[in-house]
């Protein structure tokens, strides 16, 4: 595994929520949902419908906190990490979220030493904010608020973990993607390299059949793709 890169998503890999969602949910005026209609129609990019969608807001840093420390992640991802890095392979939580929340988060169930490439929440006034976007691309295909095809290094394979629209386009670059939901969908409909899981539970036992040769090497064929998807 010294030869892999793992590029995991957050909110619905890691949580079983979606945080920003909940967050819209919560303390949001429902204009929220115009918006979110416009981006999975694809009529907007990620960045426009967050830039927009955070501006509804109306939360006191303390109601932001106290719901952070409320959310749950999958009980194995603790384990998993270890194991990964066991292994010698990195891994980096790339998400379209909070890096503020993420870090809580992550940090109330004991992993607290991994890279967060993620959008920063900002304090306009005592209850408002803006969301900023660090990792943004004018480049990005998807138009997102976090390129996650910019956290991909060269000289290594690349190991997508994610569910849903925002690994899409990452997925479809990647080596081969440990999916879930729309994003094992995806894969599927586009005859991306995948595996389908729904707990990190599982994630160890698929590693182990990962190639560890030399990054220019064919990764599968069909045919043992398919051995793959039916174990």
């Amino acid at each position: 595994m010294m030869q892999w890169h793992i590029v995991c998503d957050f909110d619905g890999t890691i949580t079983r929520t979606d945080v920003i969602d909940n967050i819209l949910q919560r303390f949001a005026d429902p204009h929220w949902e115009t918006i979110e209609a416009q981006w999975l129609q694809g009529e907007i990019g990620s960045r426009e419908c967050l830039s927009r969608q955070l501006s509804l807001v109306k939360a006191s840093p303390a109601q932001l906190l106290a719901y952070f420390d409320t959310v749950q992640i999958d009980p194995d991802f603790p384990d998993f990490v270890d194991h990964v890095i066991g292994l010698g392979a990195t891994l980096e939580v790339v998400s379209d979220g909070i890096e503020q929340g993420i870090a809580r988060i992550l940090a109330r169930h004991y992993v607290s030493l991994l890279p967060i490439l993620a959008n920063r929440l900002r304090q306009v006034d005592q209850n408002s904010w803006r969301i900023d976007f660090p990792y943004a691309s004018d480049a990005c295909r998807a138009a997102s608020g976090n390129c996650k095809c910019k956290s991909t290094p060269s000289g290594k394979r690349v190991l997508v973990i994610g569910d849903g629209r925002s690994d899409m386009c990452v997925a479809s670059s990647a080596d081969f993607v440990f999916a879930k939901d729309s994003l094992a969908t995806h894969c599927e409909r586009n005859g991306i390299p995948y595996a389908r899981f729904d707990s990190f539970a599982e994630l160890p036992a698929l590693l182990g059949k990962l190639p560890s040769n030399a990054v220019n090497a064919p990764l599968y064929s069909r045919d043992q793709q398919e051995l793959f998807n039916h174990v």
